[in-house]
């Protein structure tokens, strides 16, 4: 029965509502993110697993953490925009980052620790530019210019050598196929990812 009181003052109790106050986000991926999501995995083919909005500290370990809690902070509850990681391993391989358009003279704090953070752990990081739409050309050179980069920081033996083949006719990424006839069956070999368009191979060592 309700309390006397409150039917006097014209209050209405209500039965408490013990549903959880969680709904399903509209978007998961925002418009730039998905166009990018598609492009990536059309670069990729079999040769990479794109994942999308993975945690930090699922990537990374933190050296030491009862003495770097201030290194933790900064990756706790961050992500980056999506990791190619090796099908059979499921290993990081390369991180990619959208970030807004700048200038040359503009730095992003958080943009240079994530650069920073990953080429200490080893891994190439491509920042590319929000659009809603992507040419692979122009994301190839952006991945060969992470690459390089994290290569000339010291880190080449952590970085596979064949990371991301490009094709000697086209430019654009391979991936790894098999002979399946002829004399050289069973043998693998890099192929262009816009095959049969494009014929470039190269010998898989």
């Amino acid at each position: 029965m309700a309390d006397r009181s409150s039917i006097k003052l014209g209050i209405s109790i209500q039965p408490q509502d013990k549903s959880l106050p969680y709904r399903l986000r509209e978007h998961f991926l925002s418009t730039p993110e998905v166009a990018l999501y598609q492009t990536l995995k059309e670069m990729a083919g079999d040769r990479y697993i794109v994942f999308a909005k993975v945690a930090l500290n699922d990537i990374f370990l933190i050296v030491r953490p009862n003495e770097n809690v201030h290194y933790f902070n900064k990756i706790f509850r961050k992500h980056v925009d999506f990791l190619l990681c090796n099908p059979r391993s499921l290993k990081p391989e390369i991180g990619i980052e959208l970030v807004k358009p700048i200038s040359k003279s503009e730095t992003r704090a958080n943009d240079q620790f994530m650069e920073d953070l990953f080429l200490a752990a080893g891994l190439p990081l491509v920042h590319i530019p929000s659009s809603e739409h992507y040419e692979i050309s122009d994301i190839i050179s952006l991945f060969q210019l992470a690459i390089t980069k994290a290569k000339k920081n010291g880190h080449s033996a952590k970085i596979s050598q064949d990371s991301v083949p490009m094709c000697p006719v086209c430019g654009k990424m391979m991936v790894l196929r098999t002979h399946r006839s002829g004399p050289r069956a069973g043998q693998l070999y890099y192929g262009c990812i816009d095959n049969p368009r494009c014929p470039g191979t190269v010998a898989a060592n």
